[in-house]
């Protein structure tokens, strides 16, 4: 009775006002984390390494999220800038160790103290480059019954939250941490410090012989020059077909038809950008490895499978089975390695290639059985049953549940004009 004696009192306009302000969208929170971190002088190195990369422009469309950071005492006894400048923007690998510190979920403190003993799997900024392996770009979240102190960790280092510095309820919190975060498979006193190879892929190549096709191809394509200035960082891992790899290829597969950009795209397949030498690459733990194509092509795509297979490295591209033949370059922080055939992409030579030139309908190779090592079994960084949402996914449920509102909104004004009338 209430109800209906107010909206009594309400003109047609004025009801339809509000009725259409309802209906509107709430702007998303853009997060300015320079601003942010700014205001606190003992976290003021981490605040820097952020202001020198790309990292805070990747957080200015990001609504939800919780900032781990490392307070100054912390971070300058780590390896990141241990008796040294911190490292320039150009620097992938710092890039990539500061997103790892950012989790794509909002919680709080009373949240942190929920969290279960066995622990909760979250994802972090890192997660969306496909640099991350796996679900190498998630974290273990875990709390100790006892103390009921909350860990951070990731499969090489471990973090205590050492408390809340800021929170923006339900958009952003900031908790300060007691050590640096490293992803799986980072060196970060090797990377930053090593000085340039200085590596001539294509020489090497020819030196080595039965690579010809291979260094032609990389000569003219010019994507040699950008496999050389990625030599430092985390290094480079190359897997180069040889010369009867080039001449055994199937006709079907149509692989000299390709447009030149596509045949770049099949030559940064074969590269992961990471140096793994042939001892890691026997023992690899992850299977599916991204590659410089994945990076240019988005996270999930153009990926290789490796594992031992018949007492060798074996690579499979999905459509492709090929194993590596022989080591022909290995220092630090470059390996190349001769492979018995070309590693095909599925995304350019499988059933539904991705646009034209992709001929053919090759088998599809099964991928190899893998065994992981007991001490990075997937009980802890296995894919979680439930990660947080991406914040594509979150704004499209938000966007649904909006249009809900709406809708349910003009039922409404459509049968007060009803009553009215």
């Amino acid at each position: 009775m209430a109800l209906t004696i107010s909206l009594s009192h309400l003109t047609l306009p004025t009801f339809l006002y509000f009725l259409l302000l309802s209906t509107f969208h709430l702007p998303i929170f853009a997060i300015n984390i320079t601003n942010l971190l700014s205001s606190y002088p003992e976290i003021s190195d981490f605040a820097n390494l952020f202001a020198t990369t790309s990292v805070a422009a990747d957080l200015t469309q990001r609504s939800s999220l919780t900032l781990l950071v490392v307070p100054n005492t912390f971070l300058r006894s780590s390896d990141l800038l241990n008796n040294r400048s911190p490292p320039s923007s150009s620097s992938s690998n710092l890039g990539d160790v500061l997103r790892y510190h950012v989790l794509l979920e909002y919680f709080s403190w009373s949240d942190l103290r929920l969290i279960p003993p066995t622990g909760k799997l979250v994802t972090t900024l890192f997660q969306t480059t496909g640099r991350a392996p796996n679900n190498f770009g998630s974290v273990n979240i875990t709390r100790n019954v006892n103390s009921n102190s909350v860990t951070v960790h990731s499969p090489t280092s471990n973090a205590t939250i050492l408390g809340l510095l800021k929170t923006l309820p339900y958009n952003i919190s900031v908790f300060k941490v007691d050590s640096l975060l490293v992803p799986n498979g980072f060196d970060l006193m090797a990377s930053e410090t090593r000085p340039p190879l200085g590596l001539n892929i294509t020489k090497t190549l020819i030196d080595a012989h039965n690579f010809n096709v291979a260094a032609s191809m990389l000569t003219a394509s010019g994507v040699e020059e950008e496999f050389e200035r990625d030599e430092g960082g985390a290094g480079l891992t190359l897997f180069v077909p040889t010369d009867e790899a080039f001449s055994d290829m199937s006709s079907s597969m149509k692989f000299q038809s390709l447009p030149a950009e596509k045949k770049a795209v099949v030559l940064r397949f074969h590269v992961l950008h990471s140096y793994y030498p042939l001892g890691s690459l026997e023992s690899i733990v992850n299977p599916v490895q991204p590659t410089l194509a994945t990076e240019q092509n988005g996270a999930g795509s153009f990926t290789l499978n490796i594992s031992r297979v018949n007492g060798s490295v074996g690579i499979n591209t999905g459509i492709i089975q090929a194993s590596v033949t022989q080591t022909v370059f290995d220092q630090n922080p470059v390996a190349i390695f001769g492979v018995s055939k070309v590693l095909l992409p599925q995304e350019f030579f499988g059933k539904n290639p991705i646009g034209s030139g992709g001929g053919g309908e090759p088998v599809v190779a099964s991928p190899p059985e893998i065994s992981l090592s007991p001490v990075n079994s997937p009980e802890i960084f296995s894919p979680p049953s439930h990660l947080s949402s991406p914040p594509i996914l979150g704004k499209e449920v938000s966007s649904a549940a909006n249009r809900k509102k709406g809708i349910f909104l003009w039922c409404i004004g459509f049968f007060y004009l009803l009553a009215i009338n």
